[in-house]
C-alpha cells in the first residue's frame, strides 16, 4: 500500500510539475497585468502554485488547466486586494476579457503574433530595442533602464514610446 501511495504522489508530482511548467509564463503575464507589479506578481503566481498542488487531487482534468490556474490567480488577486486595502481595478467583464484573451495562449493561437512581434523587435533601432528589452525582458523601471543607458528618465521614456509607437505599426502591418 505504501509503494503505491509512494508511485501516485511522485506521478501528482510529475503531472504537477509539467502543468506548472507549461503555464507558468501565462501565470506570471495574468498576474502582472492585475498588480502592476513584478514582485507582487511573482509572489501571487507562487501563492497560486502552492494553493493548485494542495487541490491537484480534486482538479477535474476534463477542464482547462490553464482557466483553472488562472482562477486560483484570480482569487489570489483578490485577497490581495482585501488585504491591501484597495478595491479591484478591473470589473468581472474586464476580467471576462482578459481571460478570453489569455485562453488564445493556451490554445497556441497567440503564437503567430509572438512571431510577428519578434520580428518587429527586430526591425527596431538600437535604442528602442534596448529600451524595449530593459523594461519588458529584464523587468527594470524607467529609472533604473535610464540610468543603466545614462540617459534622463525623460529621455528613456520617450524612446520607450517611440519603440511602442513603431511595434504598434509594425504589427498593425504584419498581422
Amino acid at each position: 500500500m505504501e509503494a503505491a501511495t509512494q508511485m501516485m504522489e511522485e506521478s501528482d508530482r510529475s503531472v504537477f510539475s509539467r502543468m506548472a511548467r507549461d503555464h507558468h509564463r501565462m501565470l506570471l503575464i495574468y498576474a502582472r497585468t492585475l498588480v502592476r507589479d513584478e514582485g507582487d506578481a511573482r509572489e501571487l503566481v507562487q501563492d497560486a502554485l502552492v494553493a493548485a498542488w494542495k487541490s491537484l487531487k480534486r482538479f477535474d482534468v476534463t477542464r482547462d488547466t490553464g482557466a483553472w490556474l488562472r482562477g486560483i490567480v484570480r482569487n489570489k488577486w483578490r485577497d490581495y486586494c482585501r488585504k491591501q486595502g484597495r478595491r479591484p481595478q478591473f470589473s468581472d467583464a474586464e476580467l471576462g476579457d482578459l481571460e478570453a484573451e489569455l485562453s488564445l495562449w493556451d490554445h497556441g493561437s497567440a503564437e503567430p503574433l509572438f512571431a510577428a512581434l519578434r520580428e518587429c523587435r527586430e526591425k527596431l533601432p538600437e535604442a528602442f530595442a534596448e529600451a524595449v528589452t530593459a523594461v519588458y525582458d529584464e523587468g527594470l523601471s524607467g529609472e533604473e533602464a535610464a540610468r543603466r543607458v545614462d540617459v534622463q528618465p525623460a529621455t528613456f521614456r520617450k524612446r520607450l514610446e517611440r519603440a511602442r509607437a513603431a511595434l504598434h505599426d509594425c504589427l498593425k502591418n504584419t498581422i
